[in-house]
C-alpha cells in the first residue's frame, strides 16, 4: 500500500521522532525570579514607545510599553503616573504595565 506516508520505523514517522526542541531551556517555576513592581511618573517621551520615568525615590529609568498596552493602544503622555515591572538584575530598565492616570 503506497499512499505517500512513511509511518512507523525507527524514528517515528515524518517528524523525525524527536520530542521537544533541542537546546530549549527548561522552565522551572521554583527558581524563577520575580519582577519588582514600582510606580513612577513619565518625564519624557522617546522614540519607539520608550519613555524616561522618574521613580518616587528620584531615580530615572528607561521604560517601554508592555505588549498588552501596545495591543490596546493605551496612550501615555508626560506627567502620567505608571506602574512598572523591573528586573532585579538590571534596575536601569523597566516595562510599563499599567497607567495610573
Amino acid at each position: 500500500m503506497s499512499n505517500g506516508y512513511r509511518g512507523g520505523g525507527r524514528r517515528g514517522g515524518r517528524r523525525g521522532g524527536r520530542r521537544g526542541v533541542r537546546g530549549a531551556p527548561k522552565v522551572n517555576s521554583v527558581g524563577e525570579d520575580k519582577a519588582v513592581e514600582v510606580e513612577g511618573t513619565i518625564t519624557s517621551v522617546l522614540a519607539g514607545t520608550q519613555f524616561r520615568v522618574e521613580l518616587q525615590s528620584g531615580h530615572e529609568v528607561l521604560a517601554h510599553i508592555s505588549g498588552k498596552m501596545r495591543k490596546r493602544f493605551i496612550r501615555l503622555v508626560v506627567g502620567d503616573r505608571v506602574k512598572m515591572e523591573m528586573s532585579p538584575y538590571d534596575v536601569t530598565k523597566a516595562r510599563i504595565t499599567f497607567r495610573l492616570g
